[in-house]
């Protein structure tokens, strides 16, 4: 077994009987064991339980049975989403670690496929910042640099992949919680589409927030997306199906397209040198390929849209899965949720129309003035370990530079609903990776993902890994 190896590769290995998911299981088991004291990625698993499902999957290998695209791969989950029989405190003192009940829908995605569930990985508390740590697991590390946070809020996910304990990891993102960890630790994030992927509930942060995975190859990344994109017949709505599987897309040529470059970031921030040079060799590689590429200043969100998604529609979500201990949890989301009790129904309803008006203007310039946006993908470098909560604690009434500077970027592709994805193009001098976005068209994570996959073979970035972990 080798520790950067693709889902897809690993999985063929199990058909074709070249490894068995034991064999796979206790690999990874094992480097987790080794590894996870330095880096704190995994908040919870049961080696055990995941021994006896791979000696499952191993016996439906050797009886001949159908197998899923990804059988025998594990996968570990973010410790947001409910997995029935494990606990899932939200990364928080203010919820039980009773077991819960009941599945969300792409944790049965994911078992449908085969996936091993590997245990649980580290979150900021309620997903609320770009950071990875909190008051009852501590911080996740970056495997690049373990004084810099991974980022986050899918931090876990991306330095247990990062560091090769795991082959790709379940995430979701609600203002760039994909993009942001998947930029900081060299690694591909997907932010899929608004209702690409089903949800219990669909309303998530004003229907803003959905479920994904953070890997090192593209070719996964779009494997997995046609395991978690089943459609729901029991879901509000649904994104419309695309023209082929998404595993096909890579390998595809996407033809000339118009792209756009942005670096300066739509919060007003100063942008970190390194990461306008991702951009820009990004643009250069894309314009290489034949593609138009050319600075553009698009119609963006206004601050009022902006201000209220972040004062009204993010905590609004604390009251969806409210604590069940509001006292114990970190004092940022404590004055959210009592603000959040000052807020009228009548101006989060406002907040939310504005959100929907705004949207059809922004999204109406793809197509129509370029095809793809390319920005970095954070304006900065990965901060340090503590800076990003122990900021938004001090003072909790302001939305402090060191998170606005993460989610700058990000942040508009989830109101909008538009699929995004984080590429590692660039390693800064600090031998940090920095990472890139390309914003798609409405529903079109077919073009991205042929465009990453052009990308990936120009510059290889898989074979690229954190020194400390090979």
């Amino acid at each position: 077994m080798e520790p950067f190896s693709s889902a897809v590769s690993i999985a063929e290995a199990v058909r074709s009987r070249k490894v068995s998911p034991v064999e796979v299981a206790e690999f990874y088991l094992g480097r987790i064991e080794h590894y996870d004291h330095e880096l704190n990625a995994f908040i919870w698993y049961d080696a055990e339980r995941v021994m006896d499902a791979a000696e499952t999957a191993a016996r439906a290998v050797m009886s001949g049975e159908d197998l899923g695209p990804f059988h025998g791969v594990p996968l570990p989950i973010k410790d947001l989403t409910s997995v029935s029989g494990q606990p899932n405190t939200m990364g928080s003192l203010g919820f039980p670690d009773t077991p819960r009940h009941g599945n969300e829908l792409v944790v049965d995605r994911f078992l449908e496929a085969g996936c091993l569930l590997m245990g649980r990985t580290n979150s900021a508390e309620m997903g609320t910042l770009p950071d990875t740590e909190n008051a009852r697991y501590g911080p996740t590390a970056n495997p690049w640099n373990l004084r810099r946070s991974p980022g986050g809020s899918s931090g876990g996910a991306a330095a247990a992949v990062a560091a090769g304990l795991a082959p790709l990891a379940h995430g979701n993102d609600g203002g760039g919680s994909l993009r942001m960890p998947a930029s900081a630790c060299g690694l591909v994030g997907l932010k899929p589409s608004r209702a690409r992927v089903p949800q219990l509930v669909q309303s998530w942060w004003e229907y803003c927030s959905t479920e994904g995975v953070i890997t090192r190859y593209v070719q996964d990344s779009a494997a997995m997306l046609d395991v978690m994109s089943l459609p729901d017949p029991h879901g509000w709505f649904q994104a419309p199906p695309p023209a082929r599987p998404f595993a096909d897309e890579p390998g595809r040529d996407p033809g000339r397209l118009r792209i756009g470059l942005m670096v300066d970031a739509p919060t007003g921030l100063p942008v970190d040198a390194e990461c306008v040079e991702a951009a820009t060799a990004a643009a250069s590689l894309l314009d290489e390929m034949g593609h138009d590429v050319r600075p553009v200043s698009p119609e963006l969100l206004s601050p009022e849209a902006a201000q209220g998604y972040v004062d009204r529609v993010i905590p609004g979500s604390l009251y969806v899965n409210p604590f069940d201990d509001p006292d114990r949890a970190e004092p940022y989301n404590r004055y959210r949720w009592e603000r959040m009790k000052q807020v009228s129904a009548g101006e989060y309803v406002r907040t939310a129309a504005l959100l929907q008006t705004e949207t059809r203007r922004i999204v109406a310039q793809w197509r129509r003035d370029f095809d793809v946006l390319l920005t970095p993908t954070m304006a900065c470098q990965p901060p340090e370990l503590g800076v990003v909560r122990a900021d938004a604690n001090r003072d909790v009434a302001v939305a402090q530079p060191s998170a606005l500077l993460m989610v700058s970027f990000t942040l508009l592709a989830n109101i909008t609903g538009q699929p995004a994805i984080s590429l590692p193009v660039h390693v800064a001098p600090t031998g940090l990776p920095v990472g890139v976005q390309l914003i798609g068209a409405p529903f079109d994570e077919a073009t991205l993902l042929r465009l990453a996959a052009a990308l990936e073979a120009r510059t290889n970035w898989p074979l690229t890994v954190p020194a400390d972990f090979c």
